[in-house]
């Protein structure tokens, strides 16, 4: 098929994504442009803008729900390349690119004795998607850890840096997700990392896998274990991982769940909130394992679902829908979804979010 565009030779027609995302939810890209550096974000945004295109962003596919088609351009940035500078002190300071697998960026820090990020081990997914979602696990945020994101602009390709600040990273959230979503392609990352032991063992599972004074090899390898232990593997059982952020609610409302579920686990927060359990609240719903057609809640983890073959945004939605709806009546908990959902026009829809640890 001829496209006659001749400014575009990094243009892909007609693009399969079901390999795109961890979900293998069929989808095929109406056009598709693959950056390796960020001249060439550059260079597919201007193309983008100038044809009137609407733009889809895609990483490493584990946190998004891509509907049949995507039309317009879905661009992916796919920077590669890590940095280590020291900085005063027992600090480190790593930059990093949108492309970097981001276990992978975990496993060479934690090759270079470096702590901060050790228990953000085996989180699927690029590093470019960590501040969107700020995310994190086992009592760890990227917020903890990260400098600047540097960024360009969809709507004029301009690049700038945005500080920890203005990133406005808070649980699961930030400012690329709300003012900056759908705006930026983030390129690259700077992190702060230290040589001094601090290790974050606040999860009592975690602590009970971990020696006294442990390296941070050891809470990583932990961390590895426990996450093996929970979670399917996408490449053979296809899933986004956590499907459902772990709600926050009111003291008042924490308290009355609790007169009615005394082992319910939950965490105090600083601002006086308590983050529950989803997978907890779902399973406590019976519904661990349960199975609709295409789609499941896995049978360790009901904070997953999992896609079996043959399933379609559509089902995924509905299922996801039953759920909600069940923890809703049993709890009176609205659970919240965390995969970003992209129409067909490649615009984001309206959406909740979520996430584990």
């Amino acid at each position: 098929m001829s496209t006659g565009l001749d400014v575009a030779d990094g243009l892909a027609i007609d693009r399969d994504l079901s390999h795109a995302n961890t979900l293998a939810l069929p989808s095929r890209a109406e056009r598709f442009w693959h950056a390796r550096s960020e001249s060439d974000v550059v260079d597919g945004l201007q193309l983008a803008n100038a044809r009137g295109w609407p733009i889809t962003v895609l990483g490493g596919g584990s946190n998004l729900l891509l509907p049949p088609a995507v039309g317009g351009l879905t661009l992916r940035a796919d920077i590669e390349g890590v940095t280590f500078r020291q900085g005063r002190g027992d600090t480190v300071h790593v930059e990093v690119g949108a492309g970097v697998g981001w276990h992978a960026l975990v496993e060479a820090c934690v090759a270079r004795e470096l702590w901060g990020i050790e228990n953000l081990a085996l989180i699927p997914g690029l590093a470019g998607a960590a501040p969107i979602q700020n995310i994190g696990a086992y009592g760890v945020e990227l917020a903890d850890v990260i400098d600047w994101v540097e960024l360009v602009d969809r709507r004029d390709a301009r690049v700038q840096r945005l500080d920890r600040d203005a990133c406005g990273l808070g649980y699961r959230d930030s400012v690329f997700k709300r003012e900056l979503a759908d705006q930026v392609v983030i390129t690259r990352l700077g992190l702060t990392l230290s040589t001094r032991p601090r290790p974050q063992l606040d999860y009592g599972i975690l602590r009970e896998r971990v020696a006294a004074s442990p390296s941070a090899r050891d809470v990583f390898e932990a961390v590895c274990a426990i996450r093996r232990e929970k979670l399917p593997d996408p490449i053979r059982t296809p899933n986004a991982g956590s499907f459902f952020k772990n709600p926050l609610v009111t003291a008042a409302i924490a308290s009355r769940l609790l007169e009615q579920s005394p082992s319910m686990p939950h965490y105090p927060q600083p601002d006086g909130q308590v983050k529950l359990a989803a997978g907890w609240l779902i399973d406590q719903c019976g519904l661990k394992g349960h199975r609709e057609g295409a789609f499941g809640v896995h049978d360790r983890q009901a904070l997953v679902l999992v896609h079996f073959g043959g399933g379609t945004l559509e089902g995924l939605l509905a299922f996801a829908d039953t759920l909600v709806a069940a923890v809703q009546a049993r709890f009176g908990v609205v659970l919240e979804r965390e995969p970003r959902c992209v129409e067909a026009s490649g615009v984001d829809t309206p959406k909740s979010d979520a996430s584990d640890g």
